[in-house]
């Protein structure tokens, strides 16, 4: 082959937004979803996966500034050749998929109808810390047909409240609030731009009270209408005694009332099942418009700067055939984001970097084979277990087990009557037969743990 027909090497360049782990990483990841997955599941949500993309017609316009974020999906070369635009996008949440399966499986499915769905989604924004262009989502939905009782609201915080309670995480703190709140409270107050209103309440955590009223003048609230918007976005309670400090701002209106008497049957159940997890938080308010209900964030106490990385709300319209509607409830864990705050901020690990908790020795390339069947009997045993690449000393052995964490050794015939194996921490080692040595528990897997 000539020079110039050699193929150039092409240069690695990273990119941003679209995160990789490390192999110790990944179990922390792998443990996590284990974790929601059971869960959930625990819970009767069974699971589904829909397709990466949906028509971009539908991705438009159900929520924030999807049109900013959609990646479009195309041939490249029907692009090139046609400079058509992309019929299709790549779905920035689970929710608005999971509502077109609703509607198109519906003849097939049981009503109300229950998921759980643990995929990747794509969004097309600036990176940043904790936000990415790729990332996981770990989701759970209700829906049924027509009406939706409203027990399912109160439902879902208490399941994620289940999850982060068996993680080991910084104490968190699900802050729950209902559309209808702020919507019924600005229109008593005369407030016509409700859905205005609204995102501009949502940015209050991350620009704060006086840029906010700046922005709510400057739509056109007059500045009392806008001090009493920041009186209600700033009551949080623990308990059910938000009511009575709304009900104290003098404002009145048939759609506020509702939304009070749902969101006190939320917490009320929250202080039972999950106390200390849930609190009244007026103002959460939720970005995505088809929010119609109870909604949904979360933060870890202590690093209340990062934000939410697990979030949701009711829904009334959003999945319908236009002749029945199917309202839903749903709330879902950004892993990603999560994990973001926890590798960064070193607030976990795991205990070592493979799943295998004995390395087989090999005492020589000859006797490979007789390692292999150790090996093989071991992992019949469900101990999973590594052979070692090279019969080279068993010093350098013992430290390519160090490296990866790997708790014992295995030295076949090295004892009077068989094998010996070695706690490579605590230096102790002992006979052992393959057919029967016990792996302690707490070393079968690698384990994820909070450091301090």
């Amino acid at each position: 082959m000539s020079q110039s027909s050699q193929p150039r090497p092409t240069k690695v360049t990273p990119l941003s937004g679209f995160p990789e782990y490390l192999p110790e990483q990944r179990v922390v990841e792998q443990h996590f979803l284990d974790v929601i997955r059971s869960t959930f599941e625990l819970h009767g949500f069974p699971s589904i996966e829909t397709r990466a993309v949906e028509p971009v017609e539908r991705l438009l316009g159900k929520g924030g500034d999807a049109d900013k974020e959609i990646y479009a999906v195309s041939r490249l070369a029907a692009d090139l050749e046609a400079g058509g635009d992309a019929e299709l996008g790549l779905h920035f949440d689970l929710t608005v998929p999971f509502a077109r399966y609703v509607v198109e499986h519906a003849g097939r499915l049981s009503f109300p109808f229950r998921r759980h769905q643990i995929q990747k989604v794509w969004r097309g924004e600036r990176p940043q810390e904790g936000r990415f262009r790729e990332f996981t989502q770990c989701d759970i939905d209700v829906v049924d047909v027509g009406e939706l009782a409203p027990h399912f609201e109160a439902e879902m915080p208490l399941v994620m409240a289940e999850i982060f309670a068996q993680l080991p995480l910084p104490p968190m703190v699900i802050q729950v609030n209902n559309r209808k709140i702020p919507e019924g409270f600005y229109a008593g107050l005369g407030i016509e731009d409700v859905a205005g209103t609204l995102r501009v309440v949502d940015k209050l955590d991350k620009i704060g009270p006086e840029a906010v009223t700046e922005l709510l003048t400057g739509q056109g609230l007059r500045a009392e209408q806008a001090e009493q918007v920041l009186r209600l976005a700033s009551i949080r309670t623990e308990d059910t005694s938000f009511v009575e400090r709304v009900r104290a701002l003098g404002v009145e209106h048939p759609v506020l009332d509702e939304g009070l008497a749902a969101l006190a049957a939320v917490i009320d159940t929250g202080m039972t099942n999950a106390p200390g997890a849930l609190v009244a938080d007026l103002k959460i308010a939720r970005g995505l418009d088809y929010y119609t209900g109870t909604v949904y964030e979360t933060q870890l106490i202590g690093y209340e700067e990062w934000g939410s990385f697990c979030s949701g709300g009711r829904y009334d319209s959003l999945a319908s055939d236009g002749r029945t509607t199917y309202p839903g409830v749903g709330i879902s864990i950004g892993l990603s984001r999560l994990l973001a705050l926890l590798f960064a901020k070193d607030l976990v690990r795991a205990t070592r970097k493979t799943p295998a908790a004995v390395l087989v020795a090999v005492i020589d390339e000859d006797s490979r084979p007789v390692s292999v069947r150790v090996a093989t009997s071991l992992r019949g045993r469900g101990i999973a277990c590594e052979v070692a690449p090279s019969a080279a000393k068993f010093g350098k052995q013992i430290r390519y087990a160090e490296r990866r964490g790997i708790p014992f050794v295995w030295f076949p015939g090295a004892g009077e009557g068989g094998d010996q194996v070695k706690d490579i921490r605590s230096g102790e080692q002992v006979d052992a037969q393959a057919g029967s040595w016990q792996c302690p528990a707490e070393d079968l897997r690698p384990r994820v743990v909070r450091t301090t």
